[in-house]
């Protein structure tokens, strides 16, 4: 791994933190610590972070509050730590925009995966997915800026993406009009087959609604097509590398 690449742990477990700090020290990353809420948007505002393990039991404002609202405003990668296992703290991590969960207890070494699976994800898009004399990406009224990887409205305003709903989303503007299943999205954003009980597509598309004002029972640019998978019902059109982004018509 690269040794600029910085991870923050955030926990307020002193033992985990000084053990996965050393164990990922020890891999090649360099590591920070918090133990808290207060101490994570410290260590944010002081220093470069490229992903955080972010414990779900925190005192004071829990992981999950943290990563809600860490999304307003970022697009770090975020791996979500419980000591519960409940399919339901993976969905609420999901939801609040986690790229990845991790149930404790776990093995340092399962840890150091994921997050080298997490950043090659965030950093370096699919071969099928890159289009470098592309700029931006226009639709409904939207914009989508392929180098902050953030979208704006028609008013100017961005709009934070998850690095999971950057890349969903990509993928259906690069396959508009045409109807994509749920293996087909997990393996073009993910690399991975999807298994009876994985609902991260699901939950990620949600996210994505909410986020472009388009209403989850009757929604107008990510469809549902029934026992088929989701469509993005809209024209794309694309600004070319070094042509101002315009706004969406």
């Amino acid at each position: 791994m690269d040794t600029n690449t910085h991870i923050l742990i955030v926990d307020d477990d002193r033992d985990i933190r000084t053990l996965l700090a050393e164990y990922l020290d020890g891999n090649g990353l360099r590591t920070l610590t918090a133990t808290n809420g207060t101490e994570m948007r410290k260590t944010l505002e002081e220093s470069r972070v490229d992903l955080i393990v972010l414990d779900l039991t925190l005192p004071g404002e829990d992981g999950l509050t943290l990563c809600r609202n860490l999304r307003a405003t970022s697009n770090v990668p975020v791996i979500m730590l419980t000591a519960r296992g409940e399919p339901l703290d993976r969905i609420l991590g999901l939801e609040m925009g986690a790229d990845d969960y991790l149930a404790k207890p776990f093995e340092p070494r399962e840890l150091f995966a994921r997050i080298r699976s997490v950043l090659r994800r965030t950093q370096a898009l699919p071969p099928n997915m890159a289009q470098p004399d592309v700029a931006a990406m226009r639709f409904a009224n939207w914009t989508l800026d392929l180098t902050a990887r953030h979208l704006v409205n028609q008013d100017g305003v961005v709009v934070a993406l998850s690095g999971a709903e950057f890349r969903l989303l990509k993928v259906f503007l690069d396959h508009p009009n045409r109807v994509l299943n749920r293996d087909q999205l997990l393996e073009l954003t993910q690399g991975r087959e999807s298994d009876p009980f994985d609902r991260s597509v699901d939950i990620q598309i949600s996210r994505l609604r909410q986020k472009l004002g388009d209403d989850a029972r009757t929604p107008t640019i990510i469809k549902t097509v029934r026992n088929e998978g989701y469509v993005l019902a809209t024209s794309v059109a694309a600004d070319n590398a070094g042509q101002t982004p315009g706004r969406a018509s």
